[in-house]
């Protein structure tokens, strides 16, 4: 069975091909389109597909649009009802709808030889709850499952567990009432973007005091029986708002500290209900953008019920291209876990070359490129390293990576500059898993970085880069099996320095979504001041690439520094 997933109705939009039971391919517009999130997230952009995406998906396995059983929209607007009655306040709402329920026929559009008839409508939260109870490596038991977002149709959140592969929903809240949309509107009232920069306010939470944490006990709640409640917040009683160029004051901190803290307890709270009303599963699964809070993830691991906690590496909207195309490929029989987040595009050595060679850059391949590159990190130098097909989801993960040294202070505030972003934000770590619990202690496995955990006291002043405020790191474990090359440049690095840690950020600079192709690799490497590009097998060296007269201005490389390049 071949199905194609689609997200497109509110914000990252994206594509994801299952073929008999196995995802084959993964990837979010934004990679193809250059603009970050895809699209605004607002009602009158919900016509817009994710076109480019969805016709790579079709082209890496060789398949044509007449020859998909399904594709599977991850909206259903049958179940929006009267928009009235969710108490939201948006007037051109019902135009989102008017779009999904018109997207068979913008998707035979775009996918010439599509036939309408084949689109399938699924709940938002289900692809939701599909794109990360059916995903995640299964335990052999049923297994429970978290939706909290924003929104959906008429809800925000759904609670369920899983048995033999089917959805049974516990609980499902309807709006307005939504964590999402509380997290969304504090993002705002701090002067970032929302849908959008929500993780920035997740990290500026840890400069603060919850001082705040009284009033919003009485705002925010869990009501007992699997939902909650969020009234309304008159947020300039508590702050002033921040304008999007201001200074952050103490304010601002305390008050989203306080809103993160609430929140972390209201999730502890609704995780502990769906234990118990699921039957005291092993595994709690989650997705949906709240999901992506790894602070309140971590929490949930080491204060709820669960044995295991597994957040989908894809948890926001873009995930639910997934979870759809899983819900419906379910039908024609068992689907498998995903193996890891690297879904999206990837080029052979030889088309990497081809446009080294192209771009006139001095390469060289060297015997391993990850020796090469743990020697520039040892060195104290910035590595771009662009290995493997690209990753699905907003973090990182060792194919479209920064990568720095962790024992230097200043690194932090380095890295930021580079990316353009503020200097309260932190730069996280990745060990290769056999080193992890004499560092940090926490979540294990922990493959996605959807997790913080305590740094070691021994380790702080040895990797005080990659050590945020609090004490914490948000660490990505990597494991030899799912990524030898990158546990082997862990290895060379720690060979030269005696540090089992390489700060790990993403290959891009603030407000453009991660790198994707060759090209936009070279064009960040020459934009930004890295000292090696980890291009596949190829090195190119900062010293090399721009020296005076050299191939930075047109001239050819020479054969000894090229290794057979142009």
């Amino acid at each position: 069975m071949k199905v194609l997933g689609i997200n497109a109705i509110f914000h990252d939009p994206a594509a994801a091909l299952i073929v008999d039971g196995q995802v084959v391919a993964a990837a979010e517009e934004e990679r193809f389109s250059r603009r970050k999130h895809g699209k605004r997230p607002v009602p009158f952009s919900a016509w817009e597909l994710p076109e480019l995406s969805a016709a790579w998906c079709l082209r890496h396995a060789g398949l044509r649009p007449d020859d998909l059983d399904a594709v599977a929209y991850s909206f259903d607007p049958a179940l929006c009802g009267n928009l009235a009655d969710t108490g939201l306040r948006d007037p051109s709402d019902p135009m989102r709808v008017d779009y999904a329920n018109r997207a068979p026929q913008f998707l035979a559009e775009a996918l010439p030889g599509l036939d309408p008839q084949q689109v399938r409508f699924v709940p938002h939260h289900v692809a939701h709850a599909a794109s990360a109870a059916l995903a995640a490596p299964p335990d052999g038991g049923d297994t429970a499952v978290l939706v909290l977002d924003g929104r959906g149709e008429a809800a925000s959140h759904l609670a369920g567990v899983y048995h033999d592969g089917e959805l049974r929903p516990l609980a499902s809240q309807r709006l307005p009432h939504s964590l999402g949309l509380l997290y969304e509107d504090l993002t705002r009232h701090l002067g970032f973007l929302h849908s959008s920069d929500e993780y920035k306010v997740m990290a500026l939470a840890s400069y603060g005091r919850p001082r705040f944490l009284p009033q919003l006990r009485e705002l925010v709640r869990a009501t007992g029986d699997g939902g909650f409640r969020v009234e309304r917040i008159d947020w300039t009683a508590l702050t002033k708002p921040r304008a999007a160029d201001a200074d952050m004051t103490d304010d601002h901190a305390d008050l989203a500290s306080s809103v993160q803290t609430r929140l972390e307890e209201v999730l502890l709270d609704l995780a502990r209900w769906t234990y118990d009303a699921a039957g005291g599963p092993a595994t709690l699964t989650m997705a949906g953008g709240v999901a992506l809070n790894c602070v309140a993830n971590a929490r949930i691991a080491a204060e709820g019920p669960f044995q295991r906690v597994w957040v989908q590496p894809a948890a926001g909207d873009a995930g639910t291209a997934l979870g759809a195309a899983l819900h419906v490929a379910r039908d024609g029989g068992p689907v498998t876990a995903m193996a890891g987040a690297d879904l999206g595009r990837g080029w052979s050595d030889e088309e990497l070359e081809a446009e080294l060679r192209r771009a006139a850059l001095p390469y060289s391949r060297p015997a391993s490129i990850a020796a090469e590159a743990a020697e520039v990190l040892a060195r104290n130098g910035i590595v771009a390293w662009y290995q493997g097909r690209s990753e699905y989801g907003p973090r990182a993960l060792g194919h479209r990576s920064l990568l720095a040294h962790p024992g230097d202070r200043d690194t932090t505030a380095r890295m930021n500059d580079v990316k353009g972003r503020e200097q309260f934000r932190p730069i996280a770590p990745m060990v290769r898993a056999e080193r992890f619990a004499d560092v940090f202690e926490g979540v294990y496995p922990s493959p996605y970085m959807l997790f913080v955990h305590r740094v070691r006291p021994e380790w702080t002043e040895r990797i005080p880069a990659v050590v945020h405020v609090d004490g914490t790191a948000r660490v990505q474990t990597v494991h030899r099996e799912q990524e030898p090359l990158v546990a082997q440049m862990l290895a060379e690095f720690e060979r030269r320095t005696g540090l089992p840690v390489v700060v790990n950020t993403s290959l891009n600079t603030a407000g453009r979504p991660m790198v994707d192709t060759p090209r936009e690799a070279m064009e960040l490497f020459g934009s930004a001041p890295v000292d090696l590009l980890a291009m596949g097998p190829f090195a190119v060296h900062r010293a090399g690439a721009f020296a005076s007269g050299g191939a930075a201005h047109g001239g050819p490389a020479s054969d000894a520094a090229a290794g057979g390049g142009r």
